[in-house]
């Protein structure tokens, strides 16, 4: 399935921690970029963290220090680390694989929440 496809979302209350898989059956996983992005209600969708072919990371300010984004090109997956989670973490999280502009896909989304 080329399109990724998330897991790993849920309920957690406040300062808890979740980590999110994103999953590709892409050929030559190993030279996407992989983006982790979200939307809360009523807003735009963000980017939260990325991973490039190299391993080069990059987040959003408000989840620096919080969040950690890696790789495992053997298992065609990227997870995301979430510590220390807010209320205002909570969103759909999606995964988005980048190559080039026609080679790029979006997952279908993971919820998560976070509240007491």
């Amino acid at each position: 399935q080329v399109q990724p496809v998330e897991s790993g979302g849920g309920l957690v209350q406040p300062g808890g921690s979740l980590r999110l898989s994103c999953t590709a059956s892409v050929t030559l996983f190993r030279i996407y970029a992989v983006g982790w992005y979200r939307q809360a209600p009523g807003k735009q969708r963000e980017l939260v963290a990325r991973i490039t072919s190299d391993g080069s990371t990059n987040y959003a300010d408000s989840v620096k220090g919080r969040f950690a984004i890696s790789r495992d090109n053997t298992k065609n997956t990227v997870y995301l680390q979430m510590d220390s989670l807010k209320p205002e973490d909570t969103a759909v999280y999606y995964c988005n694989t980048y190559r080039s502009a026609l080679y790029t896909y979006w997952g279908q989304g993971t919820q998560v929440t976070v509240s007491s």
